[in-house]
């Protein structure tokens, strides 16, 4: 299954660190400053969603009379501490990269997430080295479970998607990949847990840590 494999391009959130959960807790800030209670089912409701995506989302479903850069930039804000110094990698990540990269294979980000964050963590973890290109999806027409952002990925790096492994751990975001014509694995996130069958059914692979995958390219 592997033999064609140019290239693995990662989420980021939830896949190749654990920062799920903070974005909940900024929604619950963000929010209860305004008055606001979380809605049970927001998370799920803005799953794939590019930051741009979610600004545009909360402006309308909650009445916000800031503009959307000023939305994203608060969150950028709120969130900014977490990235650049106590998100961990999840197990086995940065083992992985530097196989990967001593292996010739491209490797890329297709996120959600802002650019800035993103960044914040790259540098905290040393790993910005391993990536020819990074993506988001504010720069493509549409979020996930739309396959844009995978897409430009692989443009970006001049392979077919048909030759990139992708790693994420949410259903839009398999759907993403492999509707870009890409092979997923996913890797178990505590925020997705209760869509588990659902993802097992619909990726190659369920993985808790990359130790799990270290020897499909070794």
């Amino acid at each position: 299954m592997y033999k064609d494999i140019k290239a693995v391009i990662f989420d980021i959130d939830g896949t190749l660190i654990d920062s799920m959960w903070i974005w909940r807790q900024v929604d619950i800030e963000y929010l209860g400053k305004r008055g606001i209670p979380l809605p049970e089912k927001l998370q799920s409701d803005i799953e794939g969603m590019s930051y741009s995506e979610t600004a545009i989302y909360f402006k309308a479903r909650f009445n916000l009379p800031e503009p959307l850069e000023v939305i994203k930039e608060e969150w950028r804000l709120m969130a900014e501490d977490y990235y650049k110094c106590h998100i961990k990698l999840k197990s086995g990540a940065k083992e992985l990269l530097k196989l990967l990269y001593d292996k010739g294979f491209k490797i890329g980000i297709a996120t959600s997430n802002s650019r800035e964050l993103v960044d914040y963590m790259l540098n905290n973890h040393n790993i910005k080295q391993y990536f020819s290109n990074i993506r988001t999806s504010c720069e493509v027409d549409k979020g996930k479970p739309h396959p844009d952002v995978y897409l430009k990925v692989a443009e970006d790096m001049g392979i077919e998607p048909c030759c990139c492994l992708a790693f994420e751990d949410t259903v839009a975001g398999v759907m993403a990949a492999k509707a870009a014509g890409m092979k997923a694995f996913v890797m178990a996130d505590e925020v997705s847990l209760e869509s588990k069958d659902k993802l097992i059914e619909m990726a190659e692979g369920y993985i808790h840590s990359f130790d799990e995958v270290m020897g499909y390219f070794e």
